[in-house]
């Protein structure tokens, strides 16, 4: 029964709440949506650490994408052991990359104190199943190796199936607990999307995409104003 509820009704319930909660959300506080950047609170540590997580997470991103896509694709591509070997370790060190970047991340998140009060008991949970997702994913690639072998015979079966509405859950039924944690994980994410600030990432301004320029020109030296001793409406200028 816990395999129908986890590899059927999760991913439905996912679905369904993705929709409602983004349309919900959207319609009643477009406005408000923002990823709620921390960035002029702390910007090194965010630097080094949001780079590597986000190059990474694209790049697995892309990988499992195509995967589903291109099954047979990447079985041709496999057929040869040295490309599969690539592939294999190409895709673990973007998961070491991944994680990398997200322990610096939470650290930061908890080691700035500024921080602190602007981080939200949602923004614990997504770290949590954040750090779930990647541990778990490089626990496959580890110990339940050659992934891009298996993935486009067990998952994209599987994953074809439920958007057809007919879910077939035999294969991955049988899989070890490391894949179906970390199936389980990324459902729970995408369930997520709704009350966090991934939220931003459905409502990108694509118009920014292709208006033309802004110009942005001072009247005055910002080098001067910044240094400046003179008084201003009788206050001395704090920008020193």
């Amino acid at each position: 029964m816990s395999n129908y509820f986890f590899f059927i009704g999760l991913p439905y319930a996912t679905i369904v709440i993705v929709l409602v909660g983004t349309i919900f959300r959207y319609m009643n506080f477009g406005f408000k949506i923002s990823s709620l950047s921390s960035q002029f609170l702390e910007g090194k540590e965010l630097f080094y650490g949001s780079r590597p997580f986000h190059w990474g997470l694209l790049s697995l991103f892309l990988g499992h994408l195509i995967a589903f896509l291109f099954p047979k694709s990447l079985m041709v591509w496999n057929s040869v052991p040295l490309r599969m070997l690539i592939l294999e370790i190409a895709a673990l060190g973007f998961g070491i990359t991944v994680l990398y970047g997200l322990g610096m991340l939470v650290m930061r998140r908890f080691k700035h104190k500024r921080l602190q009060k602007v981080t939200t008991k949602m923004d614990v949970l997504v770290y949590v199943v954040l750090l779930t997702q990647v541990i778990s994913g490089l626990w496959v690639a580890y110990f339940a190796r050659w992934g891009s072998a298996w993935f486009p015979t067990v998952l994209t079966p599987y994953l074809r199936s439920l958007f057809v509405l007919d879910p077939d859950i035999t294969a991955v039924a049988a899989m070890p607990l490391s894949v179906k944690i970390h199936i389980v994980s990324a459902f729970t994410l995408i369930g997520l999307i709704p009350f966090t600030r991934f939220m931003h990432f459905l409502v990108y301004p694509f118009p920014y995409l292709f208006r033309s320029y802004q110009y942005v020109i001072w009247n005055w030296d910002p080098k001067k104003i910044r240094i400046s001793r003179k008084l201003v409406n009788g206050v001395r200028s704090k920008n020193n």
